[in-house]
């Protein structure tokens, strides 16, 4: 077994009141998983005060590991970043919010000690538990059957911010990946069906996190996201 096994990545931007939270549960939920472990957040050009306060985390505890870029990168590319960065065999990530129960953890990991390439949480499955606005709700629901219909993708849930994976094939997609900020996550699942990767969608609880919002220019960036996509795979 390597020296790290499972790299944890939380990515941030302005979320320091949230990160006070996320990181020690985190590492409480962590400690029963797996005795190997560290927890890279990946800070994509905050000015709340969200290094310093990581760097107090990093001071205290060795397996806190701060990734920090003085710009904006977007949170696709903090996550490429932090992947190459990261020292364990199976890499996972969610957001800061912790929208999805960290009851899950284990069911993640275990997927890819299991044999899966990917695993990933999914809200519209039989049996997840979902807490959010009826807008939210009709948005997601529209936008992966988009990705299923347009880029044949067979998962129910594209944009759930709870996955994980083994870290060597996700390094061999990410050459391939383009998108730079939330389109991200769709796009690596996408391109790992497509390449053969043995990808595991189970069913979580999930609540949504405050202040988060569907605006229209949300609605059009993420279906033009969509066609990009098709146009890379079956035209470029």
């Amino acid at each position: 077994m390597p020296e790290i096994e499972v790299t944890l990545i939380i990515p941030v931007y302005n979320d320091r009141q949230a990160l006070e939270s996320a990181v020690p549960l985190s590492i409480s939920a962590l400690e029963p998983v797996t005795s190997s472990f560290e927890l890279i957040v990946a800070e994509d050009g905050s000015s709340d005060g969200s290094p310093e306060l990581v760097g107090e985390f990093e001071a205290a505890d060795r397996r806190v590991r701060l990734l920090h870029s003085d710009t904006r990168q977007g949170r696709g590319k903090a996550l490429s970043r932090a992947v190459r960065e990261a020292k364990g065999s199976i890499v996972c990530y969610y957001d800061v919010d912790l929208a999805t129960d960290l009851s899950h953890l284990g069911e993640l990991i275990g997927s890819i000690r299991e044999g899966y390439d990917i695993a990933t949480g999914s809200r519209l499955l039989g049996g997840s538990r979902i807490t959010r606005s009826g807008n939210r709700e009709l948005a997601s629901r529209g936008y992966n059957f988009l990705v299923r219909a347009i880029l044949g993708s067979t998962l129910r849930d594209h944009q759930c911010g709870f996955k994980a994976f083994r870290r060597e094939r996700l390094c061999d997609l990410l050459p391939k990946v383009r998108d730079t900020h939330w389109f991200w996550d769709t796009e690596v699942l996408v391109r790992g069906q497509k390449s053969g990767l043995r990808i595991r969608e189970f069913p979580v609880h999930w609540r949504e996190g405050r202040g988060t919002t569907v605006r229209r220019n949300d609605v059009i960036r993420m279906g033009t996201a969509i066609l990009r996509l098709w146009w890379q795979l079956h035209v470029a």
